[in-house]
């Protein structure tokens, strides 16, 4: 099978022939900074121009085609725009937390990017509560969304930072249930393990009903979880202008833009991993020539290409359902999301203490 860690041995033996270990671990974080920065930035063009073409297609027109070939560049060209544009600060706002807020959104962005493994041997950070860190984390970021809501000294700013709170803090206890499920399965926190169980096959194959269920509700609730639509009520464009960042312009709405758009990769990099198997190719139990066969595409192909699958997923979710009210979003949760996870994860603890998985 095909591994990128070959690259990441060659650096650290390279730096530590030329410096202490001290500064080569120093460099090391300092290229694994780099590394995720330039994915950041690669992801928002990627992802921006993805969601555009993907409109146009469900919409049957063409999207951008003025930009380069195809309009390929259309997204390169606003981030030009945002980052000439100037960044005004409101009169009456709190100008540190203002300030403050959208850094702390890619911040969280950032550090949930530590233990996804991208391929076979390529991660950042391995540690033993892989998945309790990401659910941990994640939560955070309704701390930027308030902040930024409650500093811009907009009725409308608060109005979409306290539906995106209320709505953040009601689908993490179902994401968190559909998570537990593969836990459960597993019986490990660590990544890599959930990863290497997959080995024999995918746990939305192998997993039965209870994976299946968890599958689907983890979907609707990191849809939620990252206000896409149709869960975007916290931008409601026609009620509250932009919701929380109304007030941003320049670089700093640029970075709760970019946020977005990392934060879907994410969860989507999260449930292809826990319900696709990450970057494990397709294995079918026994069947050593197709397994075989499999080995053959890169460990990274297989990630890269799960995770944007679901990504597509949620971007066709825009484009088919009408946004919820409030009120039939926290219905959605409280009434049938909640329940049916309660009663999932003793169902999947019934197939794990049973053996009845694969």
């Amino acid at each position: 099978m095909w591994s990128l860690n070959k690259i990441s041995d060659n650096i650290h033996h390279w730096l530590n022939q030329q410096f202490s270990p001290t500064w080569a671990l120093i460099f090391e974080m300092v290229i694994a900074g780099i590394c995720v920065i330039s994915l950041f930035a690669m992801l928002g063009l990627i992802l921006v121009l993805m969601e555009r073409k993907v409109s146009a297609w469900m919409q049957i027109r063409l999207g951008p085609n003025r930009v380069g070939p195809k309009g390929i560049f259309q997204s390169l060209a606003d981030t030009v725009k945002l980052l000439v544009k100037e960044g005004m600060t409101p009169d009456g706002a709190d100008k540190l937390l203002f300030n403050l807020a959208p850094f702390i959104a890619m911040i969280v962005a950032m550090l949930l990017m530590a233990p996804i493994a991208f391929a076979k041997d390529f991660q950042l950070w391995d540690l033993n509560i892989g998945v309790l860190y990401v659910s941990a984390v994640s939560s955070i970021m309704v701390i930027s969304i308030l902040m930024a809501g409650w500093a811009s000294n907009n009725k409308y700013s608060l109005m979409g930072a306290m539906r995106s709170g209320a709505q953040i803090v009601s689908y993490e206890l179902s994401a968190g249930l559909s998570i537990l499920t593969i836990v459960v399965l597993t019986g490990s926190l660590k990544i890599s393990d959930i990863i290497n169980a997959q080995a024999d096959g995918w746990w939305i194959f192998k997993g039965h009903i209870p994976v299946i269920i968890a599958f689907v509700i983890f979907i609707i609730a990191v849809t939620a979880e990252t206000n896409r639509a149709p869960f975007d009520l916290a931008e409601a464009e026609s009620e509250l202008t932009a919701g929380f960042h109304t007030e941003y312009s320049g670089m700093k709405f640029a970075l709760f833009f970019l946020a977005e758009y990392v934060n879907v990769f994410i969860v989507c990099a999260i449930g292809a991993t826990l319900f696709l198997g990450g970057w494990m190719p397709l294995h079918i139990g026994h069947w050593q020539a197709f397994n075989h066969v499999m080995d053959y595409v890169p460990s990274s192909i297989w990630f890269f290409g799960k995770t944007f699958f679901l990504i597509f997923l949620i971007m066709w979710f825009r484009w088919t359902f009408p946004r919820l009210r409030i009120d039939q979003l926290l219905n959605l949760e409280w009434k049938y999301l909640l329940p049916i996870s309660m009663f999932n994860i003793l169902l999947a603890t019934a197939v794990a203490i049973l053996g009845w998985h694969f």
